[in-house]
């Protein structure tokens, strides 16, 4: 008795050879000549009237011929696939992760749609933002976001400044030079603040993902090693479609 595993395994390959019967078949009833035959032969209307060959074309395809390709190719495919839909009415496994069931008896059907779904979450979690590592952060409850402490920096303001370079004199007056001077104002306390997250919790989710998606592969490859029953839907409904 063939498992499931198998008949998807060849579904695609009799899949592929049934579209190419069909389209053959298409095409070739379409080509009149291929269909059509002649059948010629010459009396002369005396004895002594000039003697012809006979001429003849066979009939290179014949309809019925045709349909029974067809039959036989879509059978096969007809046949493949309803085993393969009937068994996954009942093929179904539980996903465990770590010990821990997720979920219980879920179909192969959904064991595929969830493990083409994890794919994508996983490039999700892979691109999530995380917090610079070159700060130091802590999550801030008030502020729903991880914050830095507070840095102190100075607030600083040019103020002009002589600096005399040499006394005034009776003959000379004062060299005086001109220059600006930092003089503090004040202090700034700057809070970064970041919606990112922690490296650790990105690597933390990645792990998550990826052994679920083990134990969705695990679980769908169980389900899909059910056996099943061969089902020989094809040659009714053909039957009915082509019987005479």
């Amino acid at each position: 008795m063939p498992k499931l595993n198998q008949i998807i395994a060849i579904e695609k390959g009799v899949k592929t050879n049934a579209f190419q019967t069909l389209t053959t078949a298409h095409q070739n009833v379409q080509k009149t000549a291929l269909l059509s035959g002649i059948s010629r032969t010459y009396r002369p209307k005396d004895e002594e009237g000039e003697q012809l060959p006979p001429e003849a074309t066979r009939v290179q395809l014949r309809a019925e011929e045709v349909i029974r390709s067809v039959t036989v190719s879509l059978t096969e495919l007809f046949d493949v696939t309803a085993t393969k839909d009937w068994a996954n009415t009942k093929a179904k496994a539980t996903i465990v992760v770590d010990g821990t069931t997720v979920a219980s008896d879920v179909p192969a059907t959904y064991l595929l749609f969830l493990e083409k779904q994890l794919v994508d979450l996983h490039t999700f979690v892979q691109k999530l933002p995380t917090l610079d590592p070159s700060d130091e952060w802590e999550y801030n409850a008030s502020a729903d976001a991880y914050a830095t402490p507070p840095v102190q920096t100075m607030r600083t303001k040019k103020i002009p400044r002589n600096h005399v370079l040499a006394e005034a004199t009776k003959e000379h007056p004062a060299q005086v030079a001109t220059y600006q001077e930092d003089v503090p104002q004040g202090t700034w306390s700057t809070v970064k603040f970041s919606g990112a997250l922690p490296a650790q919790r990105v690597n933390e989710l990645l792990s998550r993902v990826e052994k679920l998606q083990h134990a969705v592969k695990f679980a769908r490859e169980e389900a899909n090693s059910l056996d099943v029953t061969p089902q020989k839907v094809g040659e009714k409904v053909l039957g009915y479609l082509f019987g005479k």
